[in-house]
């Protein structure tokens, strides 16, 4: 019987072993399977851990961002992935989301869609689900506050007019932007999206707050109303 823990990376050739090639060659030199394998460890009775690395992000498409939707019950599907290793490779994929977040810690100055969009990456990224925002900024741009307005499900979330424009009143608001995530990948506007900007644009004249610009947010890029002429 071939024993469980063969596969360790304690037992491999030397030059395999993806932790002496961090120690010896600098953390550049991995790919993202050896790095997994070290979070793991171990692979099975039948792959080794690198091997078994590469079968969860072959999973994926090899895409991180996909790989840091993934629970800790889907990677556990994976033969050889407990609940600790499971643990282990959400953990470091939350360090990573978080480390993006930790980069905007002071508010910045808001010059086009791009810097919205990389902004909303710390909130949106990775979800599963709509969530509809807006960012409140002053007259210089600068963002004052970000506000989760509603969250809702695969295809769709609501919009409360009364309560954006609330916000905005209470944190002395010149400008605001709304944005909200495409689980779906899609980039396009829908009818319902213009609809509803359209109709806080008007609002927002009445109470003397601009609302500049609609971003549609998904993992790999966004669609800006402004810049399409939209608005």
């Amino acid at each position: 019987m071939k024993n469980p823990h063969s596969n360790a990376i304690k037992n491999w050739a030397e030059e395999d072993r993806p932790r002496e090639k961090l120690r010896d060659k600098g953390k550049y030199a991995l790919t993202e399977a050896e790095l997994i394998a070290i979070l793991i460890g171990s692979g099975n009775a039948d792959v080794s851990a690198v091997e078994l690395s590469r079968q969860i992000l072959a999973s994926v498409g090899n895409d991180l961002h996909e790989l840091a939707k993934l629970s800790t019950n889907d990677l556990m599907k994976f033969k050889g992935i407990g609940e600790a290793k499971a643990i282990s490779i959400v953990s470091a994929l939350e360090l990573g989301r978080r480390r993006k977040e930790s980069e905007y810690k002071g508010k910045p100055q808001i010059s086009g869609s791009r810097d919205v969009y990389n902004y909303f990456k710390q909130f949106l990224l990775d979800l599963k689900h709509e969530e509809f925002w807006i960012l409140l900024l002053n007259k210089r741009n600068v963002i004052i506050k970000e506000v989760r307005i509603s969250s809702g499900g695969v295809s769709g979330t609501f919009t409360d007019s009364k309560l954006i424009f609330k916000h905005a009143l209470e944190n002395l608001a010149t400008s605001l932007i709304l944005v909200h995530n495409h689980p779906s990948g899609n980039k396009n506007a829908s009818q319902q999206d213009k609809s509803i900007t359209k109709g806080l644009v008007a609002a927002g004249k009445i109470l003397e707050i601009n609302v500049t610009d609609h971003i549609i947010f998904t993992d790999n890029g966004y669609f800006s109303l402004a810049d399409a002429g939209m608005m």
